[in-house]
C-alpha cells in the first residue's frame, strides 16, 4: 500500500519544499499543501494562530479517510505538524519528520525572526509571505511555551533534522524540544543552518528515505 505524506513548508512558502515533493511523489502519495495566507491564497479572518491550519489538515485527512500519514515538516511547517500530531484524535498521522523546526518557546533559547528592516531587503513576494507568518505567530512571538509538554505524549516514530549552524532556531533549541517526544531520533548536520534542503539536500532527502522505508 503506498504510503501518503504531508510536506509542511515554512515561513518562505511552498516552492521551498519541492525537493521533498520531486524525490518522493514517483513512489509515494504527497500532498503539500500551500498554507491559508501564503502566496497569494485566501485566508480566512478568523485563522489566527498554527492551530487552526492543523485544524484544517486533519479535516482533511478525515475527509479522504488518509490513515498511517507521515508528516513532513520545515521551520513553521513543523509548529503546525505538531498541533495536528497532539490533536489526533483518529490517529491518522503515523509518523513525523521535522527539519530545523519551530514552534515551542524554550526558556533561554529564542528564536530569530526577521525584523522589519531586514524584511524590507526582501522581495515582494518573500515579504509578503513572512508578513503571513508575523500573523499566524502574533499570539505566541516566541512560540507556545505548552507545546513541550503536549508533545510529551506523542507516540509515533519521529525524527528530527537539525542544521548544526541554525541561527533561527539554534541546534540547543532543537535539542531540547526534540527530547521531549518519547520516540524521536535526533539527526545534526554539520556546517548547515536553517535550511538543510537548499545547504544539505541529498542528504536530508536520504535521511527521510531511510525512515520511510518499512
Amino acid at each position: 500500500m503506498t504510503k501518503t505524506l504531508m510536506v509542511l513548508h515554512g515561513g518562505p512558502g511552498r516552492r521551498s519544499v519541492q525537493p521533498i515533493v520531486d524525490r518522493f511523489e514517483p513512489t509515494h502519495r504527497v500532498l503539500a499543501p500551500t498554507h491559508a495566507g501564503w502566496d497569494g491564497t485566501s485566508r480566512p479572518d478568523w485563522y489566527e494562530g498554527p492551530d487552526d491550519l492543523a485544524m484544517e489538515y486533519l479535516d482533511l485527512l478525515d475527509d479522504e479517510n488518509i490513515e498511517d500519514l507521515v508528516v513532513i515538516a520545515t521551520s513553521f511547517g513543523g509548529w503546525i505538524a505538531a498541533e495536528m500530531v497532539i490533536r489526533d484524535r483518529g490517529r491518522r498521522i503515523g509518523g513525523l519528520v521535522l527539519i530545523d523546526v519551530i514552534g515551542p518557546r524554550i526558556p533561554g533559547l529564542p528564536v530569530a525572526t526577521p525584523n522589519p528592516d531586514q524584511a524590507a531587503q526582501l522581495p515582494p513576494a518573500v515579504r509578503d509571505n513572512l508578513g503571513v507568518l508575523a500573523h499566524y505567530m502574533a499570539p505566541h512571538p516566541q512560540g507556545d511555551p505548552r507545546l513541550p509538554h503536549r508533545v510529551a505524549r506523542v507516540t509515533v516514530p519521529t525524527l528530527a533534522i537539525w542544521g548544526e549552524d541554525d541561527r533561527v532556531a539554534p541546534l540547543e533549541y532543537g535539542r531540547a524540544y526534540v527530547k521531549h517526544f518519547p520516540k524521536a531520533e535526533f539527526v545534526s548536520l554539520p556546517g548547515v543552518g536553517h535550511a538543510p534542503l537548499m545547504e544539505a539536500l541529498e542528504r536530508t532527502l536520504d535521511l527521510i528515505a531511510d525512515f520511510l522505508r518499512p
